[in-house]
């Protein structure tokens, strides 16, 4: 009977071992900070799918300092809560798209404040949609409204209502400079919202904003002895839009369609390398397991895969 329980427990334990994605811990980084920015709901075509990229000329800079993956997707629901919650927990779900629902498993963010006992003030979610206030939280037993970041999201909170992408910008500036944080996740509204609205001319203002916005964050981060040389920025997107010729175009998004899957990721920082372009294939929860090799802490829960290409080598 005995010897049935041992060989038992030993199969259990070559399940657990072979199932669990552990991530690489063998580098070191200079980078003690992630700042993650997230620009909601443009096209690939309308950015650096565009040979000009006449509406991201800032962005279009700042790729010849850091990495460029062209072949970057949203592989799960094309909305913006399940976006945002991939690239926090590196998990693909379908989550209620209206803020009813909290994601099941724990993010980046959580995992950062209880593994290096971090202050909550130094990790923040800040967004111009309300909604997103629920990645701040899990349905997860161990880290249920525990280890939660600060969140400033939408006008006050979750069901308060958007705000403008200009203020949310004035917010993360003003975060920046007085708490300095270690982990930050921006939401920026547009373009998604003027794109819903079916209105052309606002939806390129949206991208040629947001690109100001981030370019913004990264002179800061240049030019601040906290975070220079000791950050890696992230800018990407929770999701893209129907194809031209496909439903309503640039109106809507939400399906399978290449418009809406394929998306774009920039990285820059100290151990990033500079003026490169990745083709591999990466996805949103790839971010969250990269995340997780910069900290150096293990996220049991995370599906995702080590982004390695994009790093500078011999960092060990």
């Amino acid at each position: 009977m005995k010897s049935n329980l041992a060989v038992f427990l030993l199969l259990i334990c070559i399940i657990f071992l072979s199932c669990r994605k552990d991530i690489p811990l063998y580098r070191k980084y200079k980078s003690t900070k992630v700042i993650v920015l997230i620009i909601d709901g443009p096209r690939y075509q309308e950015t650096y799918g565009r040979n000009d990229r006449k509406y991201i000329p800032f962005q279009n800079q700042m790729s010849k300092e850091g990495t460029l993956c062209t072949s970057f997707y949203n592989y799960g629901v094309t909305n913006t809560v399940n976006g945002h919650t991939a690239i926090c927990t590196g998990n693909y779900e379908s989550l209620n798209n209206s803020g009813l629902d909290v994601p099941s498993y724990p993010s980046y963010m959580q995992y950062y404040i209880k593994n290096k006992k971090a202050d909550k003030n130094k990790v923040w979610i800040i967004a111009s949609k309300d909604k997103l206030q629920v990645l701040a939280n899990t349905t997860n037993s161990e880290y249920k409204n525990k280890f939660m970041p600060q969140t400033d999201c939408g006008i006050n909170g979750l069901f308060t209502g958007y705000r403008e992408d200009s203020i949310t910008q004035f917010h993360v500036m003003t975060t920046l400079q007085s708490h300095h944080p270690d982990v930050l996740l921006v939401n920026y509204k547009e373009p998604d919202v003027s794109g819903h609205a079916n209105n052309w001319g606002k939806y390129l203002l949206g991208i040629q904003n947001t690109d100001k916005y981030v370019h913004e964050v990264w002179d800061f981060i240049q030019n601040d002895p906290y975070y220079k040389d000791q950050t890696t920025l992230i800018i990407t997107n929770d999701h893209g839009r129907h194809d031209d010729g496909w439903k309503d175009g640039f109106v809507s998004h939400g399906d399978n369609c290449d418009g809406c899957r394929h998306i774009s990721l920039l990285a820059l920082g100290p151990d990033i390398k500079k003026n490169y372009v990745s083709t591999n294939d990466y996805s949103q929860i790839d971010i969250t397991s990269t995340i997780a090799s910069i900290f150096q802490i293990q996220m049991p829960f995370v599906n995702g895969k080590l982004m390695e290409d994009i790093f500078i080598k011999n960092q060990k």
